[in-house]
């Protein structure tokens, strides 16, 4: 049970509540935006909760033990504060929601009810609904090291070692030259770098519509006739156009041999090559049986 400040239980305990929801929406990288129903702005905690800003949210349904409380939020695409550019450019991936109940005749009495992150998001033509997640959310995912074939670490990483920030040798800068799609184009500048360097690394775009975004590259490879062609593994959030400017930064399929022969990372390498898998569990020896015809079979 929760239990509330001793000013919100005598507000409540009063008998004539003046009571809304404010909701707090803080982005990955740091924005902070604040809601609430109430007709009038509210501020508290260094944050202005602002009232007709084109967003609203479903009751709280939340479940005994570890299920995740479901929660929709919904939202104008055309807002004073919120736009369907940073949206589909992924800014509000993740974002924590906190929800609180506020006395709005004195917001220093206030609750918070749950608090969570921004799960799915649905987009239409004037609006978004976002599903809300509540923290047990991940708990329901895996964590922790897998005892696998692969690296588990991310390239550039504290764990995997190599540098690939700014000046080094695994950045190639380049160009767009000939756009097929949002997730496809050819590219200049990349013409003397071998095919598949750069499948499953980052292409960071530096001009056009899509920049400062990120996008992972599913497919490098130079075509019979010269061309180089970029593919990603998602369209962009908006329309690619010739000329626009990006880095391509080399890939890594988590292999030990690709950290050896590609990298000179062996040493760093975060998988297990040598475990045994599920066919050598359950593999036997195999014999020759001489009656069968001098035919050799496994058993």
């Amino acid at each position: 049970m929760k239990k509330l400040p001793p000013g919100m239980q005598a507000h409540l305990d009063s008998g004539a509540t003046t009571l809304c929801w404010c909701w707090r929406l803080t982005r990955p990288d740091g924005v902070t935006y604040g809601f609430t129903d109430h007709d009038r702005d509210l501020t508290f905690d260094n944050t202005l909760f602002e009232a007709a800003s084109g967003f609203a949210a479903s009751e709280l349904s939340a479940g005994v033990g570890l299920s995740t409380d479901n929660l929709e939020a919904e939202g104008a695409l055309k807002s004073n504060r919120l736009n369907e550019d940073e949206l589909a450019q992924g800014r509000f991936d993740d974002a924590r929601v906190e929800i609180f109940r506020v006395n709005w005749a004195d917001p220093a009495q206030r609750v918070l009810m749950s608090s969570g992150s921004l799960g799915e998001v649905k987009r239409g033509e004037n609006s978004f609904a976002a599903e809300v997640r509540g923290l047990a959310h991940y708990l329901q995912q895996p964590g922790g090291r897998l005892i696998q074939y692969g690296c588990d670490a991310a390239l550039g990483d504290s764990r995997c070692t190599i540098d690939v920030g700014p000046g080094s040798s695994f950045r190639v800068a380049g160009t767009v030259a000939l756009v097929q799609s949002r997730h496809g184009f050819t590219a200049n500048g990349l013409d003397n770098i071998a095919s598949g360097w750069f499948a499953r690394g980052n292409l960071l775009w530096q001009s056009g519509a899509n920049a400062p975004g990120r996008m992972e590259i599913k497919q490098h490879r130079i075509l019979e006739n010269g061309d180089v062609l970029i593919e990603l593994w998602q369209d962009m959030a908006f329309d690619i156009s010739p000329g626009e400017n990006f880095i391509a930064v080399a890939g890594c399929d988590k292999q030990f041999s690709t950290c050896r022969d590609k990298f000179a990372n062996q040493i760093n390498f975060r998988g297990f090559p040598h475990v045994t898998g599920n066919d050598f569990v359950i593999s036997r020896p195999g014999r020759e049986d001489s009656s069968n015809d001098g035919q050799s079979f496994s058993q």
